[in-house]
């Protein structure tokens, strides 16, 4: 069993996620997020543990274990809200190590900017004209136009996300692949992505991006009118989350494949 003698409280604005917080008051004596705490109780919902791992990153604290409690929508990467044997729950929490991605985009203006994305790094036109792009795995070109609306690269913890929705595949924790996954195709029409080892380093190159200018976003970092776009797993940076056995992150993964 997990043993943390220093737990930090980390709540969203809601009005559910600080009344859930004003019940967990005294059931510790907090810490804050900032005096290295052994573990992080975050209560909202995916786009607030999103932030808070985000947090830790910036932070260079991803190693602080996070167990999220939902307070929101999905929470898809949470465990159920409940207030009794919090202690005990952490404590019997098994670990998953989430590797984030290394997005490294290139404006129109030669300016770089470099962000971490948990769950997938996504280009996207900006107007009414296609995206037209260059595809590059491990330096090889391997499709020099695709026209789109878009395409994304997604983690195994993100393929359930966008990626779903844009119908790429479902990737189980512990597969080291990632998803290449187009949004919208129009030609070649029929491209429905590729499955690429988690070692692969793409490099997305906007045609005439001049023309048709095309954005990316790194889970929820937007860079506008971007040139290329580089893309890699990046291992110093894991982050460790934490659920119940009964609520764990790998199953529920895989049984999403069954859900209609």
């Amino acid at each position: 069993m997990n043993t943390f003698e220093r737990r930090a409280l980390v709540v969203s604005p809601t009005a559910a996620a600080q009344a859930a917080a004003a019940e967990l008051a005294d059931t510790f004596d907090w810490v804050r997020a900032e005096d290295d705490p052994d573990v992080i109780v975050a209560l909202g919902g995916d786009g607030f543990m999103l932030q808070t791992l985000h947090t830790m990153l910036e932070r260079r604290r991803p190693m602080v274990p996070v167990f999220g409690m939902n307070l929101g929508t999905v929470g898809f990467l949470m465990n159920e809200w409940r207030r009794h044997d919090l202690g005990g729950r952490i404590a019997r929490a098994k670990p998953f190590v989430v590797t984030p991605l290394s997005m490294t985009a290139t404006g129109i203006d030669g300016r770089v900017h470099q962000r971490p994305a948990i769950n997938e790094v996504s280009l996207l036109r900006e107007t009414r004209q296609t995206a037209n792009l260059e595809i590059t795995v491990n330096d090889r070109v391997v499709m020099p136009e695709l026209a789109c609306d878009g395409v994304l690269v997604a983690t195994p913890a993100g393929s359930t996300a966008y990626n779903l929705s844009a119908q790429g595949p479902i990737l189980p924790l512990g597969s080291g692949m990632i998803a290449l996954t187009p949004i919208s195709p129009f030609r070649p029409r029929r491209w429905r992505g590729a499955i690429l080892p988690d070692k692969a380093r793409v490099s997305i190159k906007v045609l005439d991006a001049a023309k048709r200018p095309v954005s990316t976003v790194a889970d929820q970092f937007e860079v506008r009118d971007v040139a290329s776009v580089d893309i890699c797993m990046d291992r110093a940076r894991e982050l460790t989350l934490l659920f119940d056995p009964e609520y764990a992150l790998d199953d529920r993964i895989t049984m999403e494949q069954f859900i209609a």
